[in-house]
């Protein structure tokens, strides 16, 4: 009886402790990271809707709690950021091009808090990542497209803002356009905003009247004209060619899964610090990628598709590296 009262006795006395064991587990396997984003322009713009999907993604999928903002003022963008801060956000995400030093000092202000920011500059530690969208190479693989396609051997090309983040872009598209013909022409030109599409829209059209066949759309609205005028399009960022089907011919795409994944991952296991996340948008980590030709597929020379194929080939081998060119890019046609 003495044995069997002891062996009772014990078993009682570790059931709170295994009981709590089984409750514990749950509730970390159950614990998501609190995200939150703030954009200055609408969800559905370009570049900002690679961040916003990706992040709904992660919601989906059950790792984080996500709240944010879209169409916020540059002159509310830091009291945005301290109200999420505030309540508790543990990750940020947002693009801080024209509020660098106001987004700084909220992350200082918040060290606990891990921020991963659109931004020209540079980390800045213990908590400020920064990235962009480094998809110069299938830019590239895009332009090698266009100079392929265009008949007039003029290129017309619409940006928002001549910032690295875009001229690098530009700049890889024009080589690539070069590569596939050496006699093509440019004509560039800037919007001064991110989200115009009817002033895109007319520029886009002043070029078509200067002989310009193909157009690189690097804002909305591009594509529009384009489709207008019967002439064809580059897309940017993401794939409109749906949208486009008669128009879009290659698109360069943006994929911020694997820095995003990256970020919630880091926090999630306590080892976040501030580095920069410009190159897991590249093809060789899967953050970019050259769109699928689509309802062009059969319209493209077949010799062009083979070029583009190979060069797509020698850059996930680290056999041709894209040069990165973020000095403003200039008109070349006379």
């Amino acid at each position: 009886m003495t044995t069997r009262r002891r062996i009772v006795q014990t078993c009682l006395a570790a059931l709170p402790l295994a009981l709590a064991g089984l409750s514990a587990a749950p509730a970390w396997a159950q614990t998501k990271v609190k995200v939150a984003a703030v954009y200055t322009v609408p969800y559905e713009q370009q570049w900002v809707s690679r961040i916003h999907e990706a992040l709904k993604a992660a919601e989906a999928r059950g790792e984080i709690e996500y709240k944010s903002s879209e169409n916020v003022a540059n002159a509310d963008y830091e009291r945005v950021m301290r109200e999420y801060a505030t309540g508790g956000a543990q990750l940020m995400f947002g693009e801080v091009f024209g509020v660098e030093s106001a987004a700084r000092k909220v992350a200082k202000d918040f060290p606990k808090t891990a921020f991963v920011m659109g931004s020209s500059g540079k980390v800045q530690a213990p908590n400020f990542s920064v990235f962009d969208n480094y998809i110069q190479e299938p830019a590239y693989l895009s332009g090698m497209v266009a100079g392929g396609m265009t008949k007039t051997g003029k290129i017309g090309m619409v940006g928002g803002f001549p910032i690295p983040e875009v001229n690098r872009l530009m700049h890889a598209f024009m080589a690539g356009a070069k590569e596939t013909n050496p006699k093509v022409e440019f004509t560039v030109s800037f919007i001064n905003s991110w989200f115009d599409p009817p002033k895109a829209k007319e520029a886009t059209f002043a070029m078509i009247d200067k002989g310009a066949d193909v157009l690189y759309a690097e804002r909305f609205g591009v594509s529009d004209a384009a489709k207008e005028k019967g002439k064809l399009a580059i897309g940017n960022v993401i794939n409109t060619q749906a949208q486009y089907p008669d128009t879009v011919v290659a698109s360069a795409l943006w994929h911020m899964e694997p820095s995003v994944e990256r970020a919630i991952q880091a926090v999630k296991d306590g080892s976040y610090k501030a580095e920069d996340y410009g190159p897991y948008s590249m093809m060789k980590h899967k953050g970019s990628s050259l769109a699928p030709f689509g309802t062009f597929e059969k319209k493209l020379p077949a010799d062009l598709i083979a070029k583009v194929q190979a060069k797509q080939a020698d850059i996930l081998s680290g056999k041709f590296s894209v040069k990165v060119d973020d000095t403003q890019p200039k008109s070349t046609a006379k």
